[in-house]
């Protein structure tokens, strides 16, 4: 009995030295987490700043006035008014508060995000008094933003994707007189896409060697009659995915007709490095079929000349020579992985307060000739089977399209000639397309956007224009288009 009474004597002073060592572990913890604890009469207008809280901040240990001291001046501007209302808050409701906000320190010129929780003293007395403490959180808020903006990067690079997909699949239909031909070349189109998307992940979306991307589109067709050959040269992944679908055109044909349909076929590809930059490949075929130029030009003719070409900043030829086809293409640096132009659109992280801009458009499919007949129509879009997909599209509905522009140059150039409205590409090969809608918007010419980014992501630079988001149809441009028309200049 005495030794149980013993024991829980010794629980209960056990208790009793916890509870009186209790402030020294919270100052610990607080040491462990880099919190600082603060104190504020919201009354005198007084801050009392801790030395934790000091070395946090930047700021002196001491009391200062939160009228003339350096806490607000040093709050970045835009997460003033919500930092003020959040106290604001605390101080009528008598609960905790929880704010986050960026702080520029005054002695080293840092600016740090600092994550605040408070509490209101005054109870029934009616004093206002906030207690709280603060802790730095710039390395989570940098972390959060990479993973927001990678996050950004990946719905729109499959957006693109989808859009590239929908586009080939129209214009595929459009020039085939068959649904079992339309099956068979839209397929292919889309294993080569998969093949140049296979490249891209093993690179991690690095870029690809022209090397891989010929034994990827040749190494398994007729074994022994095509040969490759070139110096090392990693493309972006923009240019992968251009001249992998170029490639597969090429070996399509040549199979069909060309030099791979004939078993003493032979098809050679050879590259070479250009000196200002890029590269230069030569695709020839012999000792196939005698050739004739075809009567009617297909989709694959025009997706390398049309295409090709401009995805690579460079030109594609097509030859149909008696002895066997004979294909050109040419790309500039800006085709190379690490070149002068990104390869791929980089997303930054969006305020947070940006309102998103509601998807402009009905999404029927139909398009509606009544507010696009007749008009004078500049697009603008990198991606040029897009842009076919758009002019094609539209010019069926009776608009007429005055040109096509890859890059802000192009658009500018191309706005000196008269036209009626513009549809634009928020982000033209990693460059945005603000210069071009600013210009616009001095001329008085209406535009509308579209992009790969998200429902989160406004208009660019807050241009109050309707906004399509891919991948999209010709109707949904259609429909925007007459929105914008009937807004006027933008």
């Amino acid at each position: 009995m005495l030794a149980s009474m013993d024991e829980g004597a010794r629980q209960t002073r056990s208790a009793a030295d916890q509870l009186a060592i209790g402030p020294q572990r919270a100052s610990l913890a607080l040491d462990a987490a880099r919190m600082g604890e603060f104190e504020w009469d919201a009354d005198r207008q007084r801050l009392f700043i801790s030395e934790r809280m000091a070395a946090i901040t930047g700021l002196p240990a001491e009391e200062m006035s939160t009228e003339t001291g350096p806490f607000f001046a040093q709050v970045h501007p835009d997460d003033a008014a919500r930092l003020a209302k959040s106290i604001e808050q605390c101080l009528a409701s008598c609960e905790r508060v929880e704010v986050e906000f960026r702080f520029t320190r005054p002695d080293d010129g840092r600016m740090i995000w600092l994550h605040g929780v408070a509490a209101n003293l005054a109870g029934d007395s009616g004093v206002r008094r906030l207690v709280g403490i603060l802790q730095e959180v710039t390395e989570r808020k940098t972390e959060d933003g990479a993973r927001n903006a990678m996050v950004a990067e990946l719905d729109h690079r499959v957006k693109n994707v989808l859009a590239a997909v929908q586009s080939l699949a129209s214009q595929s239909a459009r020039r085939t007189t068959s649904l079992d031909a339309f099956l068979k070349t839209f397929a292919g189109r889309l294993e080569a896409m998969a093949s140049a998307h296979t490249l891209l992940t093993a690179t991690r979306w690095r870029g690809a060697d022209i090397g891989n991307i010929a034994a990827a589109e040749l190494g398994g067709l007729a074994p022994g009659q095509a040969h490759w050959s070139g110096p090392e040269v990693i493309l972006n992944p923009r240019a992968t995915n251009a001249l992998t679908l170029a490639l597969h055109e090429l070996a399509t044909n040549a199979v069909k007709f060309g030099a791979l349909s004939a078993d003493a076929g032979r098809v050679e590809v050879s590259w070479t490095r250009c000196p200002e930059g890029g590269f230069h490949l030569i695709w020839t075929e012999r000792g196939g079929p005698p050739v004739n130029p075809p009567e009617r030009r297909g989709f694959g003719a025009t997706l390398l000349e049309r295409v090709t070409g401009r995805e690579l900043g460079g030109e594609a030829r097509l030859e149909f020579r008696p002895g066997g086809v004979r294909a050109s293409i040419t790309a500039d640096v800006t085709a190379l992985a690490g070149g002068t132009v990104n390869a791929e659109p980089v997303a930054t992280e969006q305020p947070e307060a940006a309102a998103p801009a509601p998807q402009a458009g009905a999404s029927s499919g139909v398009v509606s000739a009544d507010g696009v007949r007749g008009r004078r129509i500049l697009i603008v879009e990198d991606a040029v089977l897009l842009a076919l997909e758009l002019e094609a599209g539209l010019t069926e509905a009776g608009a007429v399209v005055i040109g096509t522009a890859s890059n802000v140059e192009e658009a500018l150039k191309l706005a000196e000639t008269p036209f009626d409205v513009a549809v634009l590409d928020a982000n033209l090969n990693g460059a945005p397309v603000t210069p071009v809608a600013a210009v616009l918007r001095i001329m008085g010419k209406p535009f509308i956007f579209a992009t790969g980014y998200g429902d989160a992501a406004p208009a660019p630079e807050g241009f109050d224009a309707p906004v399509v988001r891919k991948p999209y149809n010709v109707a949904q441009i259609a429909a925007a288009v007459a929105e914008a028309l009937g807004r006027g200049g933008s």
